[in-house]
C-alpha cells in the first residue's frame, strides 16, 4: 500500500468523524438515532484506520511506534475502538458521544496535516514489553477518555445536582488505573531491555509517572474521604485526563520519537 493511499485513508477517516460530529449536534435527531450514527460511524471509522495501519505495518515491516504519525494514526484508532467497546457495556459511555466524537475528530484533522516520515525501530526495541506498553497505554488513554467526558457532563450547570456515587464513572477509572499502573511496569522493563535501564526521569516518563500519582491520588482520596466533594472528585479525573493527553500528545514535540531517547 502507498504512503498516497495511506493518505486518502486518513481523509476518508476525517470524513466520517465529521459526519459523526454533525449527526451529535442536529437536535432534531432522536437519541438513538444519534446512537447509531455514532456506532456505525465509528465502526467505520476503525475499519479505514485498521487498513491504513495494516498497509504501513507491511510497507514499513514494524508497528505504528515511533514518529508522531505513527503516535496520531495509532491512537485515533484506538481511542474509537475502546469507545466503541464501552459503549455496548455502559450507557454512560454512551452519552458522551458528542464530547468524544470532536474531540476524535480534531486529533484526525492534527493527523491529516503531519508528514507520514517513518522511523526505523531499532531491534533492541522490538520486544514483547514494548507490546505490553503500547496496548496498556492505549486502553488506560481511552478508559480515561470516557471518564473525563463523562465527569465533564456531569459538571455542566446544566446537568443539574452531583451525586456523590458516580459508579460507571469511577470502576472504568479504576480500570484505566490498573492499565496504567502495567504501562508503567511494561514500560520499565522495555526501557532495561532496550536502555540498560529501567528508568531515566525523562520528560515523558516523569510526566507519566505524575498522571499516575494525581489518578492514584484521586482515588484515594475518594474512597478514603467519605466528605469529598463530588466535584471535586470529578474535577480531577477531568485533570488527569488533560495530563495524560499533553503526555501522549504534547511531550512527544520534543524529539521526534515520543521518548527522547528513541531518534
Amino acid at each position: 500500500m502507498s504512503p498516497l493511499l495511506d493518505k486518502y485513508l486518513v481523509l476518508l477517516a476525517l470524513a466520517l468523524l465529521a459526519g459523526a460530529t454533525l449527526a451529535q449536534l442536529l437536535p432534531r435527531l432522536s437519541r438513538a438515532v444519534r446512537d447509531q450514527s455514532a456506532s456505525g460511524l465509528l465502526t467505520a471509522v476503525v475499519l479505514v484506520l485498521g487498513v491504513a495501519i495494516a498497509g504501513r505495518w507491511v510497507r514499513e515491516a514494524q508497528g505504528p511506534f515511533l514518529t508522531m504519525y505513527d503516535v496520531l494514526l495509532s491512537n485515533v484508532f484506538s481511542l474509537a475502538f475502546v469507545y466503541l467497546v464501552t459503549t455496548r457495556v455502559s450507557e454512560t459511555a454512551r452519552a458522551v458521544a458528542g464530547l468524544v466524537i470532536p474531540l476524535l475528530l480534531v486529533m484526525a484533522i492534527w493527523l491529516s496535516f503531519v508528514p507520514p516520515e517513518a522511523v526505523t525501530l531499532p531491534a533492541t526495541f522490538d520486544n514483547y514489553w514494548l507490546w505490553v506498553h503500547v496496548l496498556a497505554g492505549k486502553v488506560f488513554l481511552g478508559l480515561c477518555m470516557v471518564c473525563a467526558a463523562a465527569a465533564l457532563q456531569r459538571l455542566a450547570p446544566s446537568e443539574g445536582p452531583l451525586v456523590s456515587d458516580d459508579g460507571p464513572i469511577w470502576s472504568m477509572y479504576f480500570i484505566a488505573f490498573i492499565a496504567h499502573t502495567v504501562m508503567l511496569v511494561a514500560g520499565s522493563a522495555w526501557a532495561h531491555s532496550a536502555w540498560g535501564r529501567y528508568w531515566s526521569w525523562d520528560t515523558l516518563e516523569t510526566s507519566t509517572l505524575v498522571t499516575w500519582l494525581l489518578i492514584a491520588g484521586t482515588l484515594h482520596a475518594r474512597l478514603t474521604f467519605k466528605s469529598m466533594s463530588p466535584r471535586v472528585a470529578l474535577s480531577l479525573v477531568v485533570v488527569s485526563f488533560v495530563l495524560a493527553f499533553l503526555t501522549f500528545f504534547g511531550l512527544p514535540f520534543l524529539s521526534i520519537g515520543p521518548h527522547k531517547g528513541f531518534i
